[in-house]
């Protein structure tokens, strides 16, 4: 009899498989490794996901694992499986750039503590993936790096900050990548990308790479091809440090993530969060997989959210004094090589009022408060992650900052909301495809599953749960249609 998996190519199975077949010895890391690394280095003209690829540490860190095996020393639980980190984190020996010419040639002495954990499980860190500057951005692209591109379609964005990392998920270079989220920056670019995106919450994954510990919007977070991949990553990651002192003394528990079911669960359904306007092929994918969810023994009611946008004006004077206070030091020597979107945030920031800063609190306690409600009566809420189809790569933020005559804000994600909500896990989850007119076919539409206060493993067992429906229903297709013969 044949194993399920023998028929999948070795590098697009699960992490947790990929890894049991290297452990096993029906799998070679070395093979593992060049494919993922033959797969990426294919990418870097037409998609530019990368900033470097580390073929030499990769491949000698593979072939340990191989030798690791052969001798029956022991192995973790991802043992083997390559993966990539974004830019913005540092990793010893590597040149790390967070987008920006500001940083000149720094190659940091020390190894984040997410990816080390990774490291530390097994996992075999491939290269590092491309960001915008800062990470400021829902658009991946920098002055130092330039465009990088949606592989459904490389006129298209592939979203951000943590393009790069969806990018090289979305493709098959790697099960899982890293990725940081501030305001979506995982969850978007998985959205636009057909990727599975993951805001844990706040302290779940210690934060170990800002300036301050005391952030509390800024999160670490898987980007993976499947809900399993995202329950491998947050296995290894998660846990507290006294490396950050907003840490979370709780387990992650997989096997809790794993046992997800339908059946009986209430969900709240707002697709607009009150006042976004939404595209209609995004609003239609989204009713289909709801469509779906209720005839699998889910009860999903639509809810009436009383936000405004507000809450993204309100986010956005977060996010301009984040860039002045922990990056604006390097505004005089360096403001001719900014992107000038940084530097206009920066100037924000500055001349924000302090009594203006303190009061957001204000109205992140009033969202709360509307979410809590919701939560007495709910399991979760679903939304959409973004309001659009990926946008083309020329456009930018400032293209998506606009009210319509009716009232509705034109913004192109969903997410932020829940970044000033940061003990809130979310969830964005591809559950189809959207025309929106486009020549050259349809593109990945993403579903937010936002969840209790530090309901990890609940959020992920609704996303598993989700994904096994759609995947019956024939409704996921992962893989673009652009690289599907490229990976062959």
């Amino acid at each position: 009899m044949t194993s399920p998996t023998e028929d999948i190519h070795p590098l697009d199975r699960t992490a947790t498989a990929m890894a049991a077949g290297i452990r096993s010895g029906s799998l070679r890391a070395e093979a593992v490794v060049a494919e993922a690394l033959r797969r990426a280095s294919t990418l870097i003209g037409p998609l530019n996901p990368f900033t470097l690829l580390r073929e030499d540490q990769a491949l000698d860190a593979a072939r340990r694992a191989d030798r690791a095996v052969a001798r029956g020393e022991p192995t973790g639980p991802l043992h083997g499986v390559p993966f990539a980190a974004k830019d913005l984190t540092p990793t010893a020996g590597d040149p790390t750039s967070l987008g920006s010419w500001t940083a000149g040639d720094w190659t940091p002495d020390e190894t984040a503590l997410c990816i080390r954990r990774l490291e530390q499980a097994g996992a075999i860190l491939i290269g590092k993936t491309t960001t915008p500057e800062f990470a400021h951005s829902g658009f991946t692209a920098s002055p130092r790096w330039g465009v990088t591109r949606n592989p459904w379609d490389p006129a298209r964005t592939c979203g951000g900050s943590s393009g790069g990392s969806a990018v090289a998920v979305a493709t098959g270079v790697v099960p899982f990548a890293e990725g940081t989220d501030m305001g979506g920056s995982v969850r978007i670019p998985a959205a636009l990308c057909g990727a599975v995106g993951l805001k844990p919450s706040l302290g779940r994954i210690p934060m170990t790479i800002l300036p301050s510990v005391f952030d509390n919007i800024s999160h670490f977070g898987p980007l993976a091809r499947t809900v399993e991949d995202a329950v491998a990553f947050m296995e290894a990651a998660s846990g507290p440090s006294d490396e950050d002192i907003g840490s979370l003394p709780l387990t992650f528990s997989g096997d809790a993530a794993r046992r997800g079911s339908l059946t009986g669960r209430r969900f709240a359904l707002s697709i607009d969060l009150g006042y976004y306007e939404v595209q209609p092929g995004v609003e239609s994918t989204i009713r289909e997989a709801v469509r779906e969810l209720r005839a699998a023994g889910a009860e999903v009611d639509e809810v009436a959210i009383p936000w405004t946008r507000a809450v993204n004006d309100q986010w956005l004077d977060v996010w301009c004094v984040f860039m002045s206070a922990y990056f604006g030091d390097r505004l005089d020597a360096h403001r001719a090589r900014m992107d000038p979107a940084v530097v206009a945030m920066m100037e924000h920031g500055f001349a924000m009022d302090a009594t203006h800063y303190k009061r957001i609190e204000c109205l992140r306690t009033a969202i709360w408060r509307d979410l809590a409600r919701l939560f007495e009566r709910y399991d979760a809420l679903l939304c959409p992650t973004c309001a659009v189809t990926a946008p083309l790569a020329s456009a930018g933020d400032d293209d998506f900052m606009a009210t319509s005559a009716d009232g509705r804000y034109q913004g192109m994600d969903m997410t932020c909301p829940f970044n000033l909500l940061p003990q809130c896990p979310a969830l964005s989850l591809p559950v189809g495809l959207a025309s929106a007119g486009l020549a050259t076919g349809p593109l990945p539409v993403g579903l937010q599953i936002v969840g209790h206060r530090f309901a990890d493993e609940a959020v992920l067992g609704i996303g598993m749960a989700i994904e096994a429906v759609l995947a019956d229903a024939g409704r996921t297709a992962q893989i673009p249609p652009w690289h599907a013969a490229r990976r062959r």
